[in-house]
């Protein structure tokens, strides 16, 4: 497989008792410039020429990829040989094998690809396991779940030969208008990166790289618009956006990290080497490899207008500190080349970036002397019998499926209840709203069926996808349902709301079924480039909300969406407010379990609702002047605050035993909690640590999530705890650009939302202003004191 100059000594590359670094020198010091350049890039060679573009611009790469003349050089990655097209697993599994040996036998030095994929909400191919999207896990607030998840996850992608895989993101919503609302865990930083560190660590021990994104400041682009610029000032990026990358790459250790599109202040990141560079490497210690978000490289010359030629734009991100172009060759090729002879960049920087490929590829195994392009899966069969291997991969096992039902259970937020739920087996149910009836009503932009199988309307979908009618038939089967759809998702028509409200008159209870349409760039009403004006429900759901809501029925409001919505008059008016982000395959099911009161809903919104359509972009991480006031007719108040989340049984709340008042600035406050489960039931409350800083040398938001903790009790059983907070968790960017912990007062507050606040502790913070940087502590302690049942 390999070709050496020596027949009796193997090559250093191929000792496996030297260090990746040294190994990865060795072959490094062998390999040509157009050698060493071919490990910088991807190829796609299984991109859909069927129907739309799955990646942005990308039918304006029309470039060709002849293979046999690429390969004699090596190749860096693969790009989603799995999830261009429908494949079944185990011949996409056999499919990559065959390339694999084509890439190492076509090389000098035998150097396989590394294959990625996407995984942002399951593994993204045809007949693997469609999990609820990030919007869904930031809202369970279980990091210890999403990690059993995106083990699984992983060792799924590893057993079919993948070795990266381009999930999580960390974008804090900062305008729920965007389209990719429904990727982003949620708009805390503090929530996304906890939840984030989990799944990186899941995806980290089942052996995959895991990929960062998108490196930084995408989701605050202008008026919420795909692509947009972004304006933001360096504290804005310090405190909230650069924050939970910080913390994922300290405490996750991910291997990859990828750019973003947009620019921020007119520097695009791509071309931001004191981001790539500087923040990320020199002051944070990342020693992996940044791969470029597709065709990020080519934009810097085709959308930013910062390179003239697509070799200067190759000089930028590689001088930046990008070392992988994706998804395919367009400028890490000959024109990366020419740039090099011609000396307007040197060597050395293509060096430098190898060296990172190429040590991670010694990690992966892939430099090994008995490397084999055989995955697990496909280990002990025969290779050479496709079609007797067809059917053999399943990537949708009961146990995917049953860690996917636990995370729907658990994210499903129950927003509002007036008694209205459980339902109490109702007779006659009425169910209007247009996804009631639609499978892919769970999906996110990123799941299979929605990214890609659309674009194959002839192929099946690979998975189970029950609707909620069917859901809710299962769940009540002794109810007389009827069913009547009202109006479709975002075409906007009101024929059918009579009829609707029909139903609801004749029925004990009407659910009333809306939300949103996955979809790319505009082919739907959430997902990439999916952005919208304003937060009004899509189409003329509205309307059949409202119409629904005048006739006397009780009515039950459920949403499956891909972000927060203004629910106007449902607000006040409904029985209750459901609210499903995207909640995967096992979601409809999820769904009714609620419904019925099978499930206890024990969700928190990652995202706040808001109260009127037109307010964004907001967050609750707001300073007092952008919350609401005299000065201003616009009340940007949410209706349902961020943490807020309730369940069909009560906590009481009461203080416990608290630390001293005064504390060091590097010191620890102690907060006391006593927790007893008041109702009937079992069930979950999501205690929250806020902290409010009354006087700071810079506006501080009125209140910031510091820390939470899922607590499972039994009716009559109470916990004590103690609960440690950190001063470092007070940091934020002063006026020098340090992060710095200011003595003064601060206070903190346990709650159940952020603006229900149950129990406060004023503390002092004692000395001189301290700096504290990357080693800083993110994180407090709970601690179980006590647990009793009365």
């Amino acid at each position: 497989m390999s070709t050496t100059t020596s027949t009796t000594t193997a090559p250093a590359w191929h000792d496996v008792t030297a260090s990746a670094t040294d190994r990865a020198e060795a072959l490094l010091t062998e390999l040509t410039l157009e050698e060493k350049i071919a490990q910088l890039f991807g190829v796609w060679v299984g991109a859909s020429s069927e129907g739309g573009d799955v990646a942005p611009h990308q039918n304006d790469m029309d470039d060709v990829v002849d293979l046999d003349a690429l390969l004699p050089n090596g190749l860096g990655q693969l790009t989603r040989p799995f999830g261009s097209a429908p494949v079944d697993p185990a011949l996409g599994a056999l499919s990559l094998l065959r390339s694999q040996r084509r890439i190492a036998a076509s090389n000098r030095f035998g150097i396989p690809a590394v294959a990625h994929e996407e995984c942002l909400a399951g593994f993204a191919t045809w007949g693997a396991t469609a999990y609820p999207v990030p919007l869904a896990w930031g809202a369970s607030f279980n990091p210890g779940l999403i990690e059993r998840m995106s083990h699984r996850i992983g060792s799924d992608m590893r057993s079919v030969g993948i070795h990266q895989g381009l999930a999580p993101v960390l974008d804090v919503v900062r305008d729920a208008r965007w389209g990719r609302v429904e990727e982003t865990i949620g708009e805390d930083p503090y929530l996304i990166g906890t939840i984030g560190t989990a799944y990186v660590r899941g995806l980290e021990s089942a052996g995959i790289v895991a990929t960062l994104k998108h490196f930084v400041g995408y989701s605050a682009s202008k008026a919420g618009r795909n692509l947009a610029p972004v304006s933001v000032g360096p504290r804005e990026l310090a405190d909230v956006l650069l924050v939970p990358f910080e913390m994922v790459v300290r405490d996750g250790r991910p291997r990859s990290v990828m750019h973003s599109y947009t620019d921020v202040d007119g520097v695009p990141s791509a071309a931001d080497e004191s981001l790539l560079t500087g923040v990320l490497r020199d002051t944070w210690g990342f020693d992996g490899t940044v791969v470029a978000d597709y065709f990020g490289i080519a934009f810097l010359k085709l959308l930013h207008g910062v390179a003239g030629s697509w070799g200067e734009a190759a000089a930028l991100a590689l001088t930046a500190g990008v070392d992988v172009e994706l998804p395919t060759v367009k400028t890490f090729g000959a024109p990366l080349a020419e740039a090099v002879r011609s000396g307007d960049l040197p060597e050395a920087v293509i060096d430098r970036a190898l060296r990172r490929v190429l040590r991670q590829k010694v990690e992966l195994g892939l430099l090994d002397p008995d490397w084999d392009a055989t995955p697990e899966a496909l280990r002990g069969v025969d290779v050479d019998n496709a079609e007797g291997i067809r059917g053999t991969v399943d990537l949708d096992s009961a146990a995917n499926r049953a860690v996917a039902r636990e995370i729907a259970e658990q994210s499903i937020v129950l927003v509002s209840n007036d008694g209205t739920l459980p339902l109490a087996a109702p007779c006659r149910i009425a169910v209007v709203g247009p996804t009631t009836d639609d499978p892919f009503a769970v999906l996110g932009c990123y799941s299979f069926p929605a990214h890609v199988g659309v674009q194959h309307p002839d192929t099946s979908l690979g998975i189970e996808l029950p609707t909620l009618l069917e859901s809710l038939r299962t769940e009540f089967p002794e109810a007389d349902i009827e069913y009547v759809p009202g109006t479709t998702i975002d075409g906007g028509e009101t024929a059918g709301i009579s009829a609707a409200v029909d139903a609801a008159t004749r029925a004990d209870v009407v659910i009333v079924a809306l939300g949103d349409r996955a979809g790319l760039f505009g082919r739907g009403t959430s997902g990439e480039g999916c952005d919208v004006e304003s937060l009004r429900l899509p189409g003329a759901q509205q309307d059949l909300l409202d119409a629904v809501l005048a006739t006397s029925t009780p009515a039950v409001v459920t949403l499956l969406a891909g972000r927060p919505y203004a629910l106007g008059s449902a607000v006040t008016g409904a029985g209750a407010i459901v609210q499903a982000f995207f909640a995967g395959e096992e979601g409809t099911a999820a769904l009714a379990g609620i419904l019925s009161g099978r499930v206890n809903p024990s969700g928190r919104l990652p995202v706040s609702i808001p109260a009127s359509e037109g307010t964004q972009p907001s967050t609750y991480l707001a300073a007092p002047l952008a919350r609401s006031n005299g000065v201003s007719s616009i009340d940007p108040t949410a209706a349902f605050a961020f943490g807020h989340g309730i369940g069909y049984t009560t906590f009481d709340w009461s203080a416990g035993q608290h630390g001293p008042d005064t504390v060091g600035v590097d010191g620890t406050a102690t907060l006391g909690l006593r927790l007893r489960n008041t109702g009937d039931r079992s069930g979950t409350e999501i205690v929250q640590i806020y902290v409010h800083d009354p006087v700071a040398s810079v506006v501080r938001p009125v209140q910031r999530l510091v820390g939470f903790q899922r607590v499972d009790l039994e009716p009559g059983e109470s916990v004590e705890l103690s609960i440690h907070v950190p001063a470092d968790v007070t940091g934020f960017t002063g006026r020098n650009g340090a992060r710095v912990v200011e003595p003064g007062e601060i206070v903190l507050a346990l709650g159940a939302s952020s603006t229900d606040l149950r129990i406060t502790h004023s503390v002092q913070l004692s000395g001189d202003a301290r700096v504290v940087g990357f080693d800083r502590s993110f994180h407090p302690s709970f601690n179980e004191i006590a647990r009793s049942t009365s």
